[in-house]
């Protein structure tokens, strides 16, 4: 059962205008000892009552990895309990399976998960909790850095892609014509939407100055429809090629309104049960880790004391 689930949030970032991999690392390394305190105070536990520690162990920033990692071997070292390595996509994907005691439906296997974030793009058949089957990706930009940075080509702050989604709402989504960049199988391509967007901004910019700022709504809700449009049709593609009996979606970019309600709607047109999980589970969380985590410790799958960070999947 879910005890606590503290996060701690890295706005030195929002100056810079996007995620500077050495700032992050020191940003984890300040924090984590204050927010593992955090934890154990909100669940009510001393550090002798945990008995398993679970880490992410990538894909994801080398420095912060390592501070993640670093403590993770220290802590099970020093306590003698075991340590289990953690797939960062994983465990978005495990998010659905929270145990906090709310009484929202968990995915049957098999399900189809769309795991979209700013720094991956993943369609996943799920066959178990440690049976996962890449089925596409994105062979570029995630979606999620798409929203970013289009958000930033619009001089938002970062993270932009909640931006775009709220001023979206209140704009015209065929007002721009955008890409919709088609790859073999059912992979996916998000850098020629990007660029095409940069093009439109300019373009306006020269017919006519200030357009811009004045079609913001406009603009974010094109982008938005291009981009979402281009994960769904993915999905519809993958249930149509292989049995399901879901449709998920997970990752920092699930909160995305049109996507959530795109992906509601296809559920309905297919034929199957959706399920997206509680807006707090969406984002990196620490939740997901030890929900994943408890699933590989059930499994004997525990890791070693020289583990390393994977900052990148092969």
């Amino acid at each position: 059962m879910l005890r606590s689930n503290v996060v701690a949030g890295q706005d030195v970032h929002e100056r810079w205008g996007g995620v500077v991999p050495e700032l992050a690392s020191r940003a984890h390394q300040e924090a984590i000892v204050p927010v593992v305190d955090a934890a154990l105070r909100e669940a009510g536990v001393t550090p002798g009552d945990v008995d398993v520690v679970a880490f992410t162990q990538g894909p994801g920033l080398m420095g912060a990895l390592l501070v993640g990692t670093c403590f993770a071997r220290s802590f099970a070292q020093a306590r003698a309990i075991p340590l289990v390595a953690v797939d960062h996509l994983e465990a978005h994907v495990l998010a659905h399976f929270i145990p906090d005691g709310s009484d929202r439906p968990v995915p049957r296997f098999p399900f189809l998960n769309l795991t979209v974030s700013g720094g991956h793009t993943l369609l996943i058949r799920v066959n178990g909790p440690l049976d996962m089957v890449v089925l596409g990706s994105t062979r570029d930009d995630a979606a999620g850095e798409a929203f970013d940075k289009g958000a930033k080509m619009l001089g938002l702050p970062y993270p932009g892609g909640p931006l775009i989604d709220e001023l979206a709402e209140d704009g015209d989504p065929t007002a721009f014509e955008l890409p919709r960049p088609r790859m073999p199988g059912l992979d996916m391509s998000f850098s020629g939407m990007k660029t095409s967007f940069q093009d439109l901004l300019r373009r306006l910019e020269r017919e006519q100055a200030g357009t811009v700022s004045e079609r913001r709504n406009d603009l974010a809700a094109s982008l938005r429809s291009a981009i979402v449009e281009v994960l769904v049709e993915r999905c519809r593609e993958a249930a149509a090629e292989f049995p399901f009996q879901g449709l998920a979606i997970s990752g920092g970019v699930s909160a995305n309104r049109l996507l959530r309600r795109r992906i509601a709607q296809l559920g309905k047109e297919i034929g199957l049960p959706v399920l997206v999980p509680p807006l707090a589970y969406c984002t990196d969380n620490a939740a997901m880790v030890a929900t994943a985590g408890a699933f590989l410790h059930a499994a004997g799958r525990h890791a070693t004391l020289d583990s390393v960070p994977i900052p990148r999947h092969h």
